[in-house]
């Protein structure tokens, strides 16, 4: 597996995790990617990170849901784009160190739009504690905890997702089937 690195520093430590929603700790001991989503702190094993790549204007699929701005052709391979800000409603932003992390999931590849990345954090699954049951929102399977770190100079907290169910049911092979049908028409990037 190839890991392209595109580190960028974090500006500050998270505002807060009002929101979000409880779920049991279920995340394995191991190396997470760091990355910012606002004011945000959040980590996704590294394991199932392929690449990161600067950022690219997807080409927009009819029928796509909001968060799903479209697809890119990474080498021959379709894959949907998901833009985490819209899918945990978070307020919309691009800028100059926003990049693309491509996953690969149980349902296919993913680019998740991220606003940067940050650093690779070594957890062991004792770190990893169960988030606070704030809400009865449908997107708590989007989290499997979070970790208080303390870095040379501040302490921050880390939000770790489970992308495996970043889509809703039946909504990967949807998106996943439909990016494969638009393959002629989509240029490839490298």
């Amino acid at each position: 597996m190839q890991l392209q690195t595109t580190y960028t520093e974090q500006a500050g430590p998270p505002a807060g995790l009002a929101g979000l929603a409880a779920l049991a700790p279920g995340a394995d001991a191991g190396e997470y990617l760091a990355f910012r989503l606002g004011a945000l702190d959040y980590a996704v094993d590294i394991m199932d990170v392929q690449e990161i790549r600067s950022y690219e204007v997807p080409i927009r699929m009819a029928g796509a849901p909001d968060f799903m701005p479209g697809v890119l052709n990474l080498r021959g391979t379709i894959v949907p784009i998901v833009d985490l800000r819209k899918r945990l409603n978070l307020p919309a932003g691009f800028d100059s160190r926003t990049v693309l992390v491509v996953m690969n999931l149980q349902t296919g590849t993913v680019g998740l739009i991220v606003d940067a990345v940050s650093d690779v954090v070594d957890l062991s699954s004792a770190d990893i504690q169960p988030v606070p049951a704030l809400n009865d929102s449908a997107d708590l399977r989007l989290f499997h905890g979070l970790v208080c770190t303390r870095d040379a100079d501040r302490e921050r907290t880390l939000i770790i997702m489970n992308l495996h169910n970043l889509l809703p049911r039946g909504q990967a092979a949807l998106s996943l089937s439909a990016a494969r049908t638009a393959c002629p028409s989509i240029p490839t990037t490298r």
